[in-house]
C-alpha cells in the first residue's frame, strides 16, 4: 500500500519535517533495553497494570523512585502502539508500520514484564489475580488499562469489516480499510460517525472526515462525494473557540452534519448505515454509502466495571486533582481508564504522569498530595493534508493553549508537529518519564510575552 505524500510548502516547514524525521530515525539506536518476561514474582512495590502510554510511562518514572527491580507490569499484547498516528494512516499519510514497536522494547529495563491478563483487582486484600492463575501483591498500585472497544454494540459489526467499503480508524485490524475504501470510492455518501458514548480522542472522528474530503478534491473526485458527519453529540466540538473555527471550515467545504444520530446497525452486503435520533428515540434512518467510517461505542475494560475501584459506570474513581483513588489511598489511575472529565488522548496522559509522579511521590512520605491536574488535554485537529488547528483545554472547557498565537487558525506548523514531532517526543520523551505535557513551554511562552 502506497501512502499519499502530503504537500507541504515552505522551505523552513520543509527543512523542518526532513530534521525531525532524521531524528525519529537516529530515535531507534536509542530505544529503551529490552524487558525481561520470566516467571513473576508474586509481590511487588509498585505494580502497574497496562502496557500502553499511561502504563510505559508511569512504569519508567517509578523505576527512577524505587527502583527497577521493585517495579512491574501486567501486559499481555505483544506490540504498543502509537495510536494517534492512525488518523493519517486511515488517510494514507502515513503507514501502519511505523505506528507499532515490539511491547519488549518500550517496557522500562529491568522492570518485570508480567505477560498476562488481568482477570479480578482485590484492593482490600492489595493483590490482583491473573489469567494463569497467579495472584500478585504490592504496595502501591496504578491502574492504567485504557478504553474498551465495543464494535459489537452496533449490529452486523464486527463481522461486517470483512465487506469492502468500510472501515475504522480506532483498530489496528481496520484502521488500512479506511485509506483502501477512500481509494475505491467513486460516487455516493461519505458517511463518518460519533457514538453515543465516551471515546478516545474525541476528534479523531471528524479529523479523517476532513482528510477524506481533502483527498476527494485532490483526486477530482469530491463532486462526486456527499459528505456526512452524524454524531451522536450536540455540538461539533466541546469548547466555543474551536466549535466555531471548525464549524467556518464545514460551511466552507460543504459538508453534512447531522446531531444526535447514532449508528446502531450496519448492513455491510448492502452498504447501509442504520442511525438512530437520539431526540426522539426508536426513530431511525437507514442511509446507503459509498465509503462509512465507524468510530465504535467504547467503555470501560470488562475487568474494571464490576471491580471495588471502579465508580457506578465502571470506570475508575479516582480525584481530579490527584488522580488518588478516592477510597483506596495506595491504589491510583490515569489515563482512559478513569472516571477524570476531560477528553481521553496521550495529551492527556502525558500531563497526567507529571502529576501523579508527584503525587505517588508525597503519598509514600506519608506526605499529603498538593500538585493540581487542571484536566489539560489536547486535540490536534486534522483539517487536512498539511494543515492542523491545535486544540488545547482543560477541566472548564476553555482553551489552555501552549503557543503565542491563535491556535484555532489552521497552520502548517502544528500539522508538522502532529505528523512528526509528536511521535518522536512520545517514543523517546514520554515513555521513558520524562515529558509531563507542554505546561512548563506555556509558562515560558506567557511569560516572554507578559
Amino acid at each position: 500500500m502506497v501512502p499519499l505524500v502530503a504537500v507541504v510548502s515552505g522551505s523552513r516547514a520543509q527543512l523542518f519535517a526532513c530534521l525531525l524525521r532524521l531524528g525519529t530515525q537516529q530515535a531507534g539506536l536509542l530505544q529503551l533495553h529490552t524487558g525481561a518476561s520470566h516467571a513473576a514474582r508474586n509481590h511487588y512495590e509498585v505494580l502497574v497494570l497496562g502496557g500502553g502510554s499511561g502504563g510505559i510511562t508511569m512504569a519508567a518514572r517509578m523505576k527512577r523512585k524505587v527502583g527497577a527491580e521493585n517495579v512491574a507490569i501486567v501486559e499481555p499484547s505483544e506490540r504498543h502502539f502509537y495510536q494517534p498516528i492512525w488518523t493519517l494512516v486511515g488517510a494514507g499519510a502515513k503507514q501502519l508500520s511505523s505506528s507499532g514497536r515490539p511491547m519488549a522494547s518500550v517496557i522500562p529495563s529491568g522492570v518485570e514484564w508480567i505477560k498476562a491478563r488481568v482477570t479480578e483487582l482485590n484492593p482490600d486484600k492489595n493483590c490482583i489475580h491473573t489469567d494463569n492463575d497467579e495472584q500478585i501483591s504490592y504496595r502501591y498500585l496504578i491502574i492504567a488499562l485504557g478504553i474498551q472497544l465495543n464494535y459489537e454494540k452496533i449490529k452486523g459489526l464486527p463481522e461486517g469489516f470483512a465487506h469492502p467499503k468500510i472501515g475504522s480508524n480506532y483498530s489496528v485490524k481496520t484502521v488500512e480499510k479506511t485509506w483502501k475504501a477512500l481509494q475505491d470510492f467513486k460516487e455516493g455518501n461519505a458517511i463518518f460517525t460519533f457514538p453515543n458514548t465516551p471515546v478516545k480522542c474525541a476528534g479523531a472522528p471528524q479529523k479523517i472526515m476532513y482528510l477524506s474530503e481533502a483527498y476527494f478534491r485532490k483526486t477530482g473526485k469530491r463532486s462526486k462525494a456527499n459528505i456526512i458527519f452524524n454524531t451522536s453529540l450536540g455540538a461539533i466540538f466541546g469548547v466555543k473557540k474551536y466549535a466555531d473555527a471548525l464549524q467556518e471550515i464545514i460551511r466552507e467545504r460543504n459538508l453534512t452534519v447531522n446531531y444526535k444520530q447514532n449508528l446502531i446497525e450496519v448492513r455491510a452486503d448492502k452498504q447501509e448505515a442504520v442511525f438512530e435520533n437520539l431526540d426522539k428515540p426508536g426513530e431511525t434512518q437507514v442511509i446507503s454509502y459509498e465509503m462509512l467510517h465507524v468510530t465504535p461505542p467504547m467503555g470501560p475494560p470488562d475487568v474494571l466495571k464490576t471491580s471495588p475501584v471502579a465508580d457506578a459506570a465502571g470506570w475508575v474513581d479516582v480525584d481530579k486533582e490527584t488522580l488518588q483513588h478516592k477510597r483506596y489511598p495506595n491504589v491510583f489511575g490515569i489515563g482512559d481508564c478513569t472516571n477524570l472529565p476531560t477528553s481521553k488522548t496521550a495529551a492527556a496522559i502525558a500531563a497526567q504522569s507529571g502529576i501523579l509522579d508527584r503525587t505517588i511521590s508525597l503519598i509514600m512520605k506519608n506526605q499529603t498530595p498538593t500538585k493540581k491536574y487542571d484536566g489539560y488535554t489536547s486535540c490536534p485537529l486534522v483539517t487536512g493534508y498539511n494543515r492542523v488547528i491545535l486544540a488545547e483545554f482543560g477541566y472548564k472547557a476553555e482553551p489552555l493553549e501552549t503557543f503565542p498565537f491563535n491556535q484555532s487558525k489552521e497552520r502548517l506548523s502544528m500539522y508538522v508537529m502532529k505528523a512528526d514531532l509528536m511521535p518522536f517526543l512520545y517514543w523517546n520523551m514520554m515513555l521513558r518519564g520524562y515529558w509531563g505535557g507542554p505546561a512548563i513551554l506555556r509558562k515560558l511562552f506567557h511569560l516572554g510575552m507578559s
